[in-house]
């Protein structure tokens, strides 16, 4: 049986796209990162190494759009696209796991 099939990205530009894949590599980092849900030190000091090139990428994303004149963000878009790529699940790793029992 096959999985179900995701529903389509929305129709980014480029720089969009280079946004939400540089956001969400970063918060892969950031997730990697976190002593609440890590398992070993290692890990975590190669995604923290990594974290500095991955944020440089996303602010010049971001550059560009300003540059271009892209002057807002279109959220409702850009969320469609993060849930698309499994942006919540990704992101909710960022945040503390909850209290054991609770």
């Amino acid at each position: 049986m096959l999985p179900p099939e995701l529903p389509p990205l929305p129709a980014l530009t480029r720089a969009e796209c280079d946004v939400v894949d540089g956001y969400l590599a970063v918060v892969d980092l950031i997730a990697r990162i976190n002593p609440g849900r890590g398992t070993d030190t290692y890990g975590a000091l190669r995604a923290a190494q990594a974290l500095p090139a991955r944020a440089l990428e996303l602010r010049d994303a971001l550059a560009r759009m300003h540059a271009r004149g892209e002057s807002e963000l279109h959220t409702s878009t850009l969320a469609r696209a993060l849930r698309v790529l499994d942006g919540e699940r990704r992101a909710g790793r960022v945040a503390l796991p909850p209290e054991p029992g609770a």
